[in-house]
């Protein structure tokens, strides 16, 4: 049973998620051979302030 998480700032919609699930899915079906039931897809959202790049929060960047 493949897992894929998939680590995000928040502020995709769930339109962009269910798109982004469903061709994470088909890769993993065409490439590792799996059935497509047996894969999941686990989205953690982060506000930017969760994050560091290069040692500075990632809402100090923008």
């Amino acid at each position: 049973m493949p897992v894929i998480t998939v680590r995000l700032w928040e502020g995709r919609t769930r339109r962009q998620k269910a798109e982004l699930a469903r061709r994470i899915t088909d890769a993993v079906v065409e490439i590792a051979g799996c059935e497509r039931d047996t894969v999941r897809v686990i989205f953690e959202d982060f506000a930017k302030s969760d994050w560091a790049v290069g040692g500075r929060l990632a809402d100090e960047a923008e």
